[in-house]
């Protein structure tokens, strides 16, 4: 079996997975009792603890059977899932279908610890437009390692919605890597509250003029909740723009991480890559991990980065106060109004009315 990463690692600096390591993960129980599934109008497919149940799912005219294959690049965890994945989604949309929204739901729960490797394929031919809304729940602990293969062909358009609320019992690790030609666009957006401890890592290249990427996550933890946001956005074609906005909250012991890097080809002229952090802090004892990197090699190109991280701004608070708003209520409303501008990067309605949903049963619970 491939080794773990460690810290060691400099991609794992400020990820520690020991926790992981010390349990030993057997094999997923046969099923999931009466699984709740969401009551959204579209096409879906169900995993029950990483495998797909027909039962409840009513598929698609693009899906194809599941096959084994190795994933891009060396990273370990990849290396892991391709050692053991024995189910996951392959759809290819030909060129100039419209596939409109599937959900994939993948639902966990066992008594003893378990473990499983899905791996998903999404290929959209030319012209092709694919919305995919990801949901993994779970209860228990258990350790899903999911890996996703994408590939945009020229002209192309695919949005993909993550909601990660997994057991914080839970060890949630996903890959994705994303080919994206010219005159497509992958959008992306993960809202994290579950797991332990969550690694969502995308590996994206640019291979066409005109080619854009939106790489976006908020993520919302407590307690000892450790939760992290890496990605490579690589630039190998001129007039491409990238846009990568991270915000998270962090109350009691919790950690967040955010590194993002971008790399420009000497022969991506024109490119506009754009990254922000930012990070709320309940606690005095929560912590943000920050690293953003440029790597250009062209000379006509626009890169930025930004980062903020902070407490409640006490002169907004006092603000509200001053205007007979109880203290208390002024933190809430600075809080949500933080919250719901995490959530401004999700350009797609019934996705966004779904995070909306989680968020206030999430605040109902602080």
């Amino acid at each position: 079996m491939v080794a773990l990463p460690t810290r060691k690692l400099e991609a794992w600096r400020y990820t520690d997975l020991r926790p992981l390591s010390a349990i030993s993960f057997g094999e997923p129980p046969a099923a999931v009792a009466s699984p709740d599934l969401p009551d959204l109008p579209f096409s879906r497919f169900v995993f029950l603890n990483g495998t797909l149940n027909a039962a409840l799912s009513t598929g698609s005219v693009y899906a194809k059977p599941f096959t084994p294959a190795e994933g891009h690049g060396t990273q370990p965890m990849v290396l892991i899932n391709a050692d053991y994945a024995q189910d996951g989604i392959n759809i290819e949309v030909p060129a100039g279908q419209d596939a409109g929204e599937l959900l994939l739901i993948s639902k966990a729960d066992g008594v003893t610890p378990f473990a499983f490797h899905p791996r998903h394929r999404i290929k959209l031919g030319q012209g092709a437009t694919f919305t995919l809304i990801e949901l993994d729940q779970g209860e228990g602990i258990y350790w899903q390692n999911a890996v996703f293969e994408v590939e945009v062909a020229m002209g192309a358009k695919f949005q993909h919605f993550r909601l990660q609320e997994e057991s914080v019992e839970a060890f949630n690790t996903t890959t994705i890597h994303a080919d994206i030609a010219g005159d497509a666009s992958y959008e992306h957006f993960t809202l994290t509250l579950g797991s332990k401890i969550s690694r969502t890592e995308i590996d994206a290249n640019l291979l066409g003029q005109n080619a854009l990427a939106h790489l976006n996550a908020a993520q919302l933890l407590g307690g000892t909740q450790h939760g992290d946001f890496t990605t490579i956005i690589r630039h190998k074609a001129p007039n491409c723009p990238s846009r990568q906005t991270v915000k998270s909250v962090l109350a009691g012991r919790a950690r967040g991480v955010f590194q993002g890097k971008i790399e420009v080809d000497q022969i991506a002229h024109k490119t506009d890559g754009y990254q922000m952090s930012q990070a709320l802090l309940l606690s005095p004892e929560a912590e943000m991990d920050i690293k953003p990197e440029l790597q250009i090699f062209a000379d006509d190109v626009k890169c930025s980065h930004g980062a903020t991280i902070g407490a409640l701004d006490e002169e907004q608070v006092f603000y509200l106060r001053s205007r007979g708003i109880p203290e208390a209520d002024a933190r809430q409303i600075l809080i949500r109004a933080f919250l719901e501008e995490a959530l401004e990067p999700v350009t797609h309605d019934a996705s966004k009315a779904l995070f909306e949903e989680v968020l206030e049963s999430w605040w109902s619970k602080q």
